[in-house]
């Protein structure tokens, strides 16, 4: 099974994925081109607080395949032309959006149930994006199917329902942003190749237990759950996960990671 690579989307979207800086694109959207990062007001609205309403709301539909293929019709009738065939936010309603969609293949493996649906649900005018809100015009069972399905394309488990465009999730594209992102830190001396080495394994692990425990919350919620799991469950120590900590800030403020 192909793992997404959400390569810090907690971090940098914190998410958006920790991409090395893009010299083209759209540098209103932090010069990272479509689908491949995020500017500064993604991080912010992934890090929102979930309103009271939606908090702690799970998913009720299994992402099982029926639910899966519903969410994918739905996702093609109504998000595909901004959010890509992909779901890498560069569909060919996108180039005219300012700030540009999100690569939700991405953003909803670490992204909460709860964080989702209200987002979806309510749309993105309380943050000057241009995203609907669909809870006007769908109901709460196809907004969780599209969920089961963004997650499922994301992943690698599902198929494009459309022929809108875009590019698809590639793992093995994230993992060489990442490591040249690393080599990059480690030449400049901004970290030790120890400390690239050891952030890479946590990322690792935290992208693998991310993906299997959708959970709730917002996306910095998620990491620091996600981080506290792993350290209990022993398969990183809290050194490694303080390491991780630290380096991906010293990356941000290095200005390697978006």
């Amino acid at each position: 099974m192909k793992r997404p690579a959400i390569l810090i989307l907690t971090l940098v979207l914190l998410l958006a994925g920790c991409q090395m800086p893009f010299s083209g694109g759209n540098t209103s959207s932090g010069g990272m081109g479509p689908g491949m990062g995020a500017d500064f007001g993604m991080m912010n609205r992934h890090r929102a607080p979930v309103p009271e309403a939606y908090a702690d709301l799970s998913n009720p539909i299994a992402a099982e395949e029926e639910s899966i293929n519903r969410g994918g019709e739905v996702y093609a009738a109504n998000c595909a032309s901004c959010h890509g065939d992909g779901g890498m936010g560069d569909g060919p309603a996108a180039q005219a959006l300012d700030p540009a969609p999100a690569p939700i293949a991405h953003t909803s493996q670490m992204l909460g149930d709860d964080y989702l649906f209200w987002r979806i649900n309510e749309g993105g005018a309380p943050f000057g994006t241009a995203m609907p809100a669909w809870g006007e015009t769908l109901s709460e069972n196809e907004i969780w199917d599209v969920i089961n399905y963004v997650r499922a394309l994301g992943r690698g488990q599902a198929s494009p329902r459309s022929s809108m465009g875009g590019a698809m999730n590639d793992p093995a594209v994230q993992a060489a942003q990442q490591a040249e992102m690393l080599a990059q830190a480690v030449s400049q001396g901004v970290i030790t190749q120890e400390e690239a080495d050891t952030f890479a394994a946590v990322h690792a692990a935290l992208d693998d237990y991310m993906t299997a425990n959708p959970g709730t919350g917002n996306a910095e919620q998620r990491q620091t759950a996600g981080l506290s799991a792993l350290v209990a469950a022993g398969t990183i120590t809290q050194s490694q996960a303080d390491t991780f900590l630290s380096v991906r800030d010293r990356l941000s403020e290095a200005g390697l990671m978006r």
